[in-house]
């Protein structure tokens, strides 16, 4: 029995899409999809000031407080930026870099206490995005 006499293999592969998207991004698509990963970036980094302080930390630092799980959920946050670059179509040494951002965030973050005070300072999640804009800045996408 072979699995191209099947009914269900007949077509081959003729209707399925290798890439993530039908079409790649319109620049006005671009935009929008860099600002929604800004405005994400701010939220898991930066959206928050400790008072009396300078000091900003975002959603991400109060997930890290909780043992175990808060680390691997605050990681599963920053690997959806990780996705939406992927679908933006950046090179693969750019996104290793991000990925070696998200990656290093998440094991320093692991050890207790001083992993927490590391997420507040490094933000992998801002500098991602600010790779992100100065990619497209440099290839001509504004």
């Amino acid at each position: 029995m072979s699995f191209t006499n099947n009914a269900a293999f007949g077509r081959g592969f003729a209707g399925f899409r290798f890439t993530n998207r039908a079409r790649p991004y319109d620049p006005a698509e671009r935009r929008a999809a860099l600002d929604r990963l800004d405005m994400l970036a701010t939220a898991f980094d930066t959206a928050f000031i400790l008072p009396g302080t300078n000091v900003r930390f975002g959603v991400e630092s109060l997930l890290r407080l909780v043992p175990g799980i808060g680390d691997a959920i605050a990681s599963l946050l920053s690997c959806y930026l990780l996705y939406e670059a992927s679908r933006l179509g950046v090179p693969r040494l750019l996104f290793a870099r991000m990925a070696a951002n998200v990656a290093l965030e998440g094991l320093v973050g692991a050890v207790p206490l001083a992993g927490d005070a590391f997420d507040v300072f490094f933000r992998a999640n801002r500098r991602n995005v600010a790779l992100l804009r100065a990619h497209f800045a440099r290839a001509g996408y504004r």
